[in-house]
């Protein structure tokens, strides 16, 4: 197939909508061999990019067939480049190729044609995730298109049950208002990598359920810091989309027929049951997660219940996912199941202006950071 018999131009929602949510239901993504996922975009192809400030989307036909799509958005975040502390940075997402079309070079051009959006933008690095075990997006982006591996945090997926979790009553809690906990934030996470400058925004979006701080008993919430405290933040995904799990092993499926079996018939023992990720369900995103002291561990702990009995009142929500660095020790202190959750999230990253190509290759010898900040909208 030559270049010129493919067309790539930017997503017509009247033209196209039908189009994408089909070519979405053709095409898988994980490893076909561990399980994939599919996506319910509920009618809205673009609804994981259109709370961002600028975002866009292209579709790639061949003939009078829709074949590929991409999605990219850019904002402004602190990223630790000299001169400065922030850069403008364009995010690459939800990139699709119809299986049979894949390997002619589709996937490659969709790529260049957001980067050449991304420079009209004024865009200063690009960056992508993947599955670090995803074979094919590593090859076009860091072998083809130059990317360089980044970061690789860890995702962390905890399933809700019906139950409500017990709540220590060692600890308060406290909802803060919006213009609260975005001046929380702005002190205490402004410094931290790609933490978004239009944090407000974000906390003020409908999607974004609140801000919750806890503290020990005794101690109040005010002026002055109590001696130890934690902050998160919850973020409603599955307003937007609906994931479905696919193709997973029968041992699976058993396990979580036979969970939901013995818990009917012994609730009483309180054994973990797995949800039904089988049928479309939706999420909670925790983000902004912080903490200071020395009891702010289990602090953190105590936020996660307070989110997993929230999100047990939702028939829809099955499971709570948050997102941490690589070598972030909050990991040990935010419930989760391993086989669920992905250990190394990779971000592989580009710079888009070849005069500051200094400024990667510095930050690229620099320590990685502990805490990354992960935007919610950009989930």
């Amino acid at each position: 197939m030559g270049y010129g018999d493919l067309v790539i131009r930017s997503y017509n929602a009247q033209k196209d909508r039908a189009r994408v949510e089909d070519l979405e239901r053709r095409c898988e993504v994980g490893p076909a061999e561990r399980g994939f996922l599919f996506t319910d975009t509920l009618g809205d192809p673009i609804c994981r990019i259109k709370n961002s400030p600028v975002y866009s989307m292209l579709v790639a036909e061949l003939g009078n067939q829709l074949v590929g799509v991409i999605q990219g958005s850019i904002k402004l975040v602190t990223l630790h480049k000299p001169p400065k502390n922030l850069a403008r940075v364009g995010y690459i997402l939800g990139l699709r190729v119809v299986p049979l079309y894949r390997r002619r070079g589709i996937g490659f051009r969709l790529v260049i044609k957001l980067e050449e959006w991304f420079i009209v933008n004024g865009v200063d690095y690009a960056y992508m995730a993947t599955e670090k075990d995803n074979e094919a997006s590593f090859k076009l982006f860091v072998d083809k298109l130059s990317y360089v591996e980044f970061r690789t945090p860890a995702i962390l997926v905890n399933p809700v049950s019906h139950r409500m979790l017990r709540i220590s009553s060692n600890f308060e809690f406290e909802k803060l208002k919006v213009e609260e906990a975005e001046s929380l934030y702005r002190k205490f996470m402004s410094s931290i990598e790609f933490f978004p400058n239009d944090i407000g925004n974000i906390l003020r979006n409908k999607l974004s359920f609140g801000t919750w701080v806890a503290y020990p008993r005794g101690e109040s919430w005010g002026e002055t810091f109590p001696s130890s405290w934690a902050v998160l933040s919850v973020w409603n995904s599955g307003e937007l989309f609906k994931l479905r799990l696919g193709n997973a092993p029968s041992s699976c499926l058993m396990y979580t027929k036979s969970s939901q079996l013995m818990e009917k018939l012994f609730p009483c023992f309180k054994l973990p049951v797995i949800p039904d990720f089988w049928q479309p369900f939706g999420f909670y995103f925790v983000y902004g997660v912080y903490r200071e002291g020395p009891l702010s561990g289990k602090l953190v702990r105590t936020l996660c219940r307070l989110v997993h009995n929230m999100a047990s009142k939702s028939k829809d929500c099955k499971a709570i996912v948050t997102e941490v660095g690589g070598s972030d020790t909050l990991r040990h202190h935010i419930p989760h199941w391993k086989f669920l959750s992905c250990p190394e999230d990779l971000w592989c990253i580009k710079d888009m202006k070849n005069e500051e190509s200094n400024s990667l290759i510095e930050m690229m010898k620099a320590p990685p950071p502990t805490t990354l900040f992960v935007d919610p909208r950009e989930v």
